[in-house]
């Protein structure tokens, strides 16, 4: 079997619980394969006179049969690659946010030389017969990188974050140098057939790509095959995460605090995508239009930090902690606060109890590539007394989960509507939602995700032999 080779930004030790599903999934294949997982060690160095910092410095760990090696960036790479062009320039863009978009930074050279300086340091450690599998946004050039160091192996991308429309993309100042980039994988996978379509309609538009059948394109040259593979959860891990200490005290504290109470949960990263200030509207909106919910419903709404250092995000924090302010004022009193806002991370252990004593869970973000908070709510449910999932129809995992409340998070009004409709739902309502939302997750987890994306590569058309692949 051909090692597994796994680069990311950020490397995560597969044997720590909170790595999560997706580092257990690999871990799975990386041991069997006596691979290695490559990526940024996360810390910033200032730079050495006479060169740049963490350049040629491999630090090598183990887990298990698993090498992890990661590099150090200097403080100017990690202001380019990571906070400018990958989370400047990238992330707004791909979650349809033009308007947040720094596009005249020149971020750009930092970003192609970090992924230079990648492909320089892992292509001497590569074997002939490697699986290498690339993962998101930071990422996108890495495979030229490799190629025009004449590497041959077969390469596979895997999106994490939604793929915009062609006439969005296109916005991109170098937006072709960046597909022509995606291209050079043998295999690119998306977390939507909505993004893969959007993919497609790129290439065929902008590239002059020609379909050859079976989800391949002949484009600059050479093939490439794209579909989508959506990401799932370890249902099992996460069901066994459930009886754990933790979570069983989680739950009893939710069910002893909030006995007379429904309780909402909204689990999220503080990000614009998020919908956060949307989804505290719909709930003043359910407030106002509904006073039976008065005394009855009460929202945990946890939003972990996240990049804070941009003003973006500083914004959206002002903007959510006034609304949760306005809407404990207005609504509350002596015995209930309406919000119950939490801006810290919360322990994964703890979450499987909140999910399970919750009776809605609030997924509605703007736009997102996949969001498994969704599917890890209905994995922690009681299938005798399930929750229920309302989830925006502009989440990947929407595609999957028809049988959620899917709402427009835009639509204050209809959104509302639908947390009071779950909050009202019958018990064989949902038990039967329930049932088919928990086999869709058993049948798509993130095994069936991480085998589906590794046979479709294995499988892939190699690079042609004798094809020279330029640096771009």
């Amino acid at each position: 079997m051909s090692r597994l080779v796994v680069v990311s930004n950020r490397v995560a030790d597969p044997r720590k619980t909170a790595a999560g599903g997706l580092a257990v999934a690999l871990a799975e294949v990386l041991n069997n394969t006596g691979g290695l997982w490559f990526g940024w060690s996360g810390k910033v160095i200032e730079t050495e006179a006479g060169g740049r910092a963490g350049e040629g410095q491999i630090h090598r760990h183990r887990a298990g049969s698993v090498k992890l090696l990661t590099v150090d960036l200097s403080r100017e790479d990690h202001a380019a690659y990571y906070l400018g062009y990958a989370n400047g320039v990238l992330w707004p863009v791909f979650h349809y946010r033009l308007d947040l978009a720094d596009f005249d930074a020149g971020y750009i050279h930092g970003y192609r030389r970090v992924n230079q300086l990648f492909a320089k340091l892992l292509a001497p450690l590569l074997k002939p017969d490697d699986l290498i599998w690339v993962h998101d946004y930071h990422l996108v050039p890495l495979a030229s990188e490799l190629r025009a160091l004449g590497c041959q192996q077969r390469i596979g991308f895997f999106l994490h974050i939604p793929l915009p429309p062609p006439m969005i993309l296109a916005a991109i100042p170098g937006h072709d140098w960046l597909m022509r980039g995606l291209c050079a994988y043998n295999l690119v996978g998306f977390q939507s057939q909505t993004d893969h379509a959007h993919f497609c309609h790129y290439i065929e538009h902008e590239a002059r790509a020609q379909a050859i059948g079976e989800g391949r394109w002949r484009v600059f040259n050479r093939t490439v095959q794209a579909g989508a593979f959506p990401i799932g959860i370890d249902v099992d891990e996460f069901t066994a995460l459930a009886q754990a200490r933790e979570s069983r005290e989680m739950f009893a504290r939710m069910k002893r605090d909030y006995s007379v109470r429904n309780l909402m949960v909204g689990v999220d990263r503080l990000d614009y995508s998020k919908g956060l200030p949307q989804r505290m509207r719909a709930f003043r909106e359910l407030l106002h239009k509904h006073p039976e919910t008065h005394q009855r419903a009460t929202l945990i709404q946890i939003a972990s930090p996240s990049r804070e250092d941009v003003s973006a995000y500083t914004d959206i924090l002002h903007e959510l902690e006034s609304l949760c302010g306005s809407i404990n004022g207005n609504y509350g009193d002596l015995e209930w606060m309406p919000v119950r806002y939490i801006h810290r991370t919360v322990a994964r252990a703890r979450l499987p109890g909140l999910y399970r004593a919750s009776r809605v869970a609030l997924v509605t973000p703007l736009r997102d590539g996949m969001n498994l908070v969704a599917k890890e709510f209905i994995a922690a449910q009681d299938p005798e007394d399930p929750g229920v999932l309302v989830l925006s129809r502009f989440a990947g995992a929407a595609e999957q989960l028809s049988e959620a409340l899917l709402v427009n998070p835009y639509d204050t009004e209809g959104t509302a509507s639908a947390i009071q409709m779950a909050l009202q739902m019958p018990l064989e309502e949902r038990r039967t939602r329930h049932q088919a939302l928990l086999a869709t997750c058993r049948q798509y987890d993130v095994h069936w995700w991480c085998n589906s994306f590794l046979g479709a590569l294995r499988e892939a058309q190699a690079q042609e032999s004798g094809t020279p692949w330029l640096r771009l």
